[in-house]
């Protein structure tokens, strides 16, 4: 049987107070806030908050650190989108639509309601997407105030091909072909 000393060096954990690949060390919670910046599409905040945790950095958290800086650089770098009209970004975000970018289209439709909310065409954009994505309540409740802001609406959704997914739900009926008192 062999014996062992009881003298034994700590380990870097130890030396650490037990930080180390533990992920609860300042540096890894500074790295986190930075995640959190990053998602909420605070980019210069991001960017700011990794080149200030960069140098000191675990190995760990290093590389990825310096993918989110070129993340965060690649972000600030496109370009803004301008619109004369609002038509015309209605035009951009049917156009993201018909491609299937699905999520740049809902942005699209809700900056141009952020600045134009009685924008019945958007309404009724946001509708379509829903319904070619399968949210049939968010598909109603849009194109209800398509329709609202706009009773023409009604009249296209009832040949509009887009809503094919919709035409079995009986509430989409009633919409589109409501009862006369």
């Amino acid at each position: 049987m062999v014996a062992h000393s009881r003298n034994k060096t700590p380990t870097s954990a130890a030396k650490s107070g037990g930080q180390a690949g533990t992920g609860a060390g300042p540096a890894f919670q500074h790295f986190q806030a930075a995640v959190l910046l990053l998602q909420q599409g605070k980019y210069e905040k991001a960017l700011a908050a990794f080149e200030k945790l960069l140098p000191a950095a675990p190995p760990t958290i290093l590389e990825r650190c310096q993918m989110y800086i070129n993340t965060c650089r690649r972000q600030l770098e496109k370009p803004k989108l301008d619109f004369p009209t609002p038509e015309e970004h209605y035009d951009y975000a049917v156009s993201q639509l018909n491609t299937g970018d699905y999520e740049e289209a809902r942005d699209q439709f809700n900056s141009i309601l952020a600045s134009h909310p009685e924008a019945d065409y958007a309404f009724y954009g946001l509708a379509l997407l829903d319904a070619i994505t399968g949210h049939s309540l968010d598909c109603l409740r849009n194109l209800a105030r398509a329709i609202e802001l706009n009773p023409k609406n009604r009249l296209q959704a009832r040949v509009d091909n887009d809503f094919q997914s919709m035409v079995d739900d009986p509430r989409f009926t009633e919409l589109l072909y409501p009862e006369i008192p």
